[in-house]
């Protein structure tokens, strides 16, 4: 039987020298090993990875919505190895396509079995992690449009109304009905978002910014 083909992405060297460890344990072929999906994608071109395991916060302050979705244009199954104490990420990160989450409090057994699973093709659901996501007591979806989500993450990171603008190339009149949107649909859910403090909070919970900005 061919080895499963597997990469990591982690800013901890640590964590990818243990992973390392883990791939020659458990038979594994380790064809990259990098702490930011940037650096994974140019490692693994050409090498029809199949899985590649990831955290849900990375210290160059990418989102993992969307470097899972990054990884899964590049033809991989995605693992979450993450410590799990985010729920909104964890649903973003699924919302995206990750195959699964396996907290780092796990043996290392049971995500070498997941990655098996995901090489396959397999969903998995960990009721653990399911079960602290339904137990998110801040998420109630507010839809938001692509356009929507990207004026509230350049708003919310601290540009002005005429800032959001220029980088988007709307009129500043757009980029506020946009906000206003934004601060209606939140306010139906309960969800507070009078102030630019508000929405900032907002798009943490919702994986829109990440967290490593606080």
């Amino acid at each position: 039987m061919d080895k499963v083909r597997v990469a990591i992405v982690d800013d901890h060297e640590a964590v990818r020298l243990g992973f390392a460890g883990t791939c020659e344990q458990f038979d594994f072929d380790l064809v990259g090993s990098a702490p930011t999906v940037e650096e994974l994608l140019i490692q693994i071109e050409g090498k029809d990875c199949e899985v590649v395991v990831t955290d849900l916060s990375l210290a160059d302050g990418s989102l993992v919505q969307e470097n899972v979705e990054r990884l899964i244009a590049a033809n991989t199954a995605v693992l979450i190895f993450s410590i799990a104490d985010k729920p909104s990420l964890m649903r973003s990160a699924v919302k995206a396509g990750a195959t699964a989450i396996v907290p780092k409090s796990q043996p290392m057994a049971d995500l070498a079995e997941a990655i098996r699973l995901a090489s396959q093709g397999i969903i998995i659901n960990n009721s653990e992690t399911s079960a602290l996501i339904d137990a998110d007591k801040f998420f109630k979806d507010a839809n938001l449009s692509t356009r929507e989500r990207e004026v509230l993450s350049l708003y919310a990171s601290g540009m002005s109304l005429k800032q959001v603008a220029y980088q988007l190339q709307i009129k500043q009149s757009s980029a506020k009905e946009h906000i206003d949107r934004v601060r209606v649909k939140y306010a139906k859910l309960g969800r507070e978002a009078a102030t630019k403090v508000d929405l900032f909070k907002r798009a943490i919970e919702d994986g829109i910014l990440s967290g490593e900005l606080l």
